[in-house]
């Protein structure tokens, strides 16, 4: 859908990767602006010699390009390879690509069509846009963190760094929508993602239940304290999830376990004194999570198991759509679409792989020393 439009990715870890990833796998070609020493997160928890984790899970299907920025012969091969490009997509802090003669008033010279996306924590103003930051930071700031505590009040610290892929999920559509205003327009646009801004703008509906009502976890009923919406306790010290909102799941469940006389006990109270509660969690408890696997999908009851990360690939559904697959190099991988199966699937790139076989077509040299 993408095949044509060419993405330079001025990014590292998560964020910008994430996002430059999607546009890959819609068929953009994707070329990493490295320097010398390569992506950050390359070097970050290398295993067996190997480029880091971080780096080869968000940038199969790229080219990389290295140029040494603080050079300004590097800085014009760059300007070079801009005026070819439909995207840039950077996450310096900001005023870096400015100071560094890359900003976007500076290229949209060389280039009126460029659409442009800086992806930062705070924005490119404003009292804390000068402040590195990460993924928990955006979390806490947004009060996404403040909906996930232990039972005694206290916030969790998460193991999945949401805000990243969120905040890259933003900036991909935000370039896609600047794709399409170009297409209408033949103008380019430039766009910055606030990561905060982007948790937040999950928080509405916890928001507007805090102004309307006082209640500070959104949707009541979906807080975890009914029996009919929660997570149970299997026979094998699991977890299986259980969401029946509507009727008409509550009643397949209700009757499916044999206990009709709960069908008034809809939307009770996960409390101690409820007997409804107490019984459910005993009948959940009389089974293993395999057990409750099956009976989630064979009944219609909106019923899943809590899977830890080694079963996932295991599971009939992820089986089926083949969306976490082995790569042909070795690694484990994850499409974003489990329906889309696009351009074929090439490898991490190696560190500047791509370097001389880019400049050359743009014409700039024959030969790059040392390189």
């Amino acid at each position: 859908m993408l095949q044509g439009i060419k993405v330079l990715d001025f990014t590292q870890y998560i964020p910008g990767p994430f996002a430059t990833l999607r546009l890959a796998e819609l068929g953009a070609e994707v070329v990493k602006i490295e320097a010398p020493e390569g992506e950050l997160a390359r070097n970050t928890d290398t295993q067996q010699g190997r480029d880091g984790l971080v780096f080869l899970v968000h940038n199969r299907l790229k080219k990389s390009v290295v140029l040494d920025l603080k050079k300004q012969e590097d800085v014009e091969r760059a300007k070079q390879i801009i005026k070819e490009a439909d995207v840039l997509i950077e996450s310096f802090r900001p005023g870096v690509m400015n100071r560094l003669g890359l900003g976007y008033e500076q290229v949209k010279k060389l280039n009126p069509k460029l659409v442009y996306c800086s992806i930062t924590g705070y924005g490119n103003n404003g009292p804390l846009s000068h402040l590195g930051s990460h993924d928990l930071n955006y979390l806490s700031l947004s009060g996404v963190l403040s909906q996930w505590k232990s039972e005694n009040g206290k916030p969790v610290h998460p193991t999945h760094t949401i805000a990243d892929y969120i905040g890259g999920l933003t900036a991909s559509e935000r370039i896609l929508a600047a794709l399409l205003y170009r297409t209408n327009s033949a103008e380019g646009s430039y766009h910055c993602i606030s990561i905060t801004d982007a948790m937040t703008s999950l928080m509405g509906t916890h928001l507007l239940y805090e102004q309307m009502t006082g209640q500070r976890n959104g949707i009541p009923v979906l807080d975890g304290s009914t029996v009919s919406y929660s997570l149970y306790e299997t026979k094998d010290h699991r977890y299986i999830s259980l969401g029946c909102l509507e009727e008409k799941f509550w009643k397949n469940f209700c009757f499916a376990v044999e206990r009709e006389d709960w069908l008034e006990g809809h939307y009770s109270k996960k409390d101690e004194q409820n007997p409804i509660y107490q019984e459910m969690k005993a009948l959940f408890k009389s089974k293993t999570l395999k057990e409750w696997s099956d009976f989630g999908q064979q009944v219609d009851c909106c019923l899943a198991p809590v899977l830890e990360v080694n079963e996932i690939i295991h599971h009939p559904y992820f089986k089926h759509n083949q969306q976490i697959f082995d790569a042909e190099w070795g690694d484990i991988q994850v499409r974003m679409h489990g329906d889309l199966h696009g351009p074929t699937d090439t490898p991490p790139p190696k560190k500047g792989e791509h370097t001389e076989m880019e400049l050359k077509s743009l014409g700039m040299v024959d030969k790059l020393d040392g390189r």
